[in-house]
Formats: structure tokens, sequence, C-alpha cells
């Protein structure tokens, strides 16, 4: 998994990196709430480890920045902060689970693999994504349109799926980049205008009006009611 550990505590922030990279997963340290945020509206992530007390932005600003923006990676607080409030705050505001200072490696490992699996059920139960004449079904990967199936390429199903699971959601070019391509692409390519306009005349038709819009320099964004079923 990729996990992103927003920890200003270098001992903390090492002893939880060194022991998930060696568990087989990739982690990214931010060491302040504001890093923390921009990590995670940019990049794509499997789970997110957040401090509470944090320089720059406390955690439970993130937490809810993060909700409001419509990113609902699985969130862990990690925090030395225990009292009841500070529990139902971060749950409140859209944390997936909490843990308090100090804890065991192999219980955090535990909890984990538990908040993993309450989201893959969450995801087995919604199969397939509706927005306006769009319906696209995750299982077969098909996708229709007024009813009609269109063919498309893997990476203009993944875009699709991208902004169809995030609807008003604004995606710059980068986090498309990552989500579809990999992270080892360079940020300068147009590839990702190329296949927008692709996905574009698949599913607007004759259309005159795009219902992907183009949110000029910072990237797009799939206007349609937000729908599933």
């Amino acid at each position: 998994m990729r996990i992103l550990i927003v920890e200003d505590e270098k001992r903390v922030a090492d002893f939880l990196d060194r022991g998930l990279r060696a568990e087989g997963h990739f982690c990214v340290v931010a060491s302040d709430g504001e890093q923390g945020l921009k990590l995670a509206l940019e990049g794509v992530f499997d789970l997110i480890l957040l401090d509470l007390v944090l320089p720059r932005m406390h955690g439970h600003e993130v937490c809810q920045q993060l909700r409001m923006n419509k990113v609902n990676t699985p969130l862990m607080i990690l925090t030395a902060m225990d009292s009841v409030d500070d529990v139902i705050t971060g749950l409140r505001l859209g944390a997936d689970d909490y843990m308090t200072k100090p804890f065991s490696f192999e219980e955090l490992l535990a909890r984990i693999d538990a908040v993993m699996r309450r989201g893959s059920a969450k995801a087995e139960e919604e199969p397939c994504l509706r927005g306006g004449n769009i319906v696209f079904d995750r299982n077969s990967l098909r996708v229709t349109v007024n009813g009609e199936e269109v063919h498309m390429t893997s990476k203009e199903l993944a875009i699709l799926e991208l902004l169809m699971s995030n609807p008003g959601k604004l995606f710059s070019r980068e986090r498309i980049l990552s989500t579809v391509w990999g992270l080892n692409m360079d940020p300068m390519s147009n590839v990702v205008d190329v296949y927008i306009g692709r996905v574009r005349k698949l599913i607007d038709g004759d259309s005159e009006e795009s219902q992907i819009e183009t949110v000029r320099g910072r990237g797009y964004r799939l206007n349609l009611p937000p729908g599933r079923f």
C-alpha cells in the first residue's frame, strides 16, 4: 500500500516509516499539517496516518479539509490527545479509526488491516457509478451512455472512474498522471489532455457542452449530480 504519514515528531515518524516499509508498504512522510494536506489532495494513497498536534495546521482541520474535498482515503488518527472529546471530534470529522500514543506496532498493523477491510467491504457494496446519463459498472468495466455501451481503453476507463468517483471534485493533471499512469511520467506531458479529449468524445456524443470541465491552469472535473447504485 501507499501510506501517507503526517507526523511532526521525527522519532515517531521514523519508527512508523521503517516499520511499515519492512512490511512491504511504500511510505511518504509529511512533517506539518499543511504539507500533509497538500500531499493528500494531490497524491494517491491507500491510507493516511495523521497526528493531531501539528505545526501550521491542526490534524482535525486536515481531516475536515480532506473530507470536504471528497478525499475518502481511509484515515487513522495517531495522537497523544486521548480525551473523549478529541476522539469524538476526530471521528465526526471523518477519521476511520483512532489510536493513542504510545501504541504497539503489532496493534497498529491489526487496526490498519481492520480499516482496510471495512473500506474494501464498502467498495464491494457499490459496484456501479452513475452520474447523469453515464453508468460505469466497475465489475465488468462496461460504460453505458444513454443506455448504449461505449468502448474505452483501460486508461480512458481509469480516468472516467476517477472523475465519476468524485463528481465535482477538481483533479490536477499531476493527480491524474499519478493515478492513471504512475509517478514516473513527465508532468509536462500533454498525455492527460489528449486522453481527456478522448473521454469527452465518448461521453458527450454530439453535445456542444462537455460534462468534463476544464479549469484553466488547475485541472479537470466532472460536472455530474453525484449518485451511486
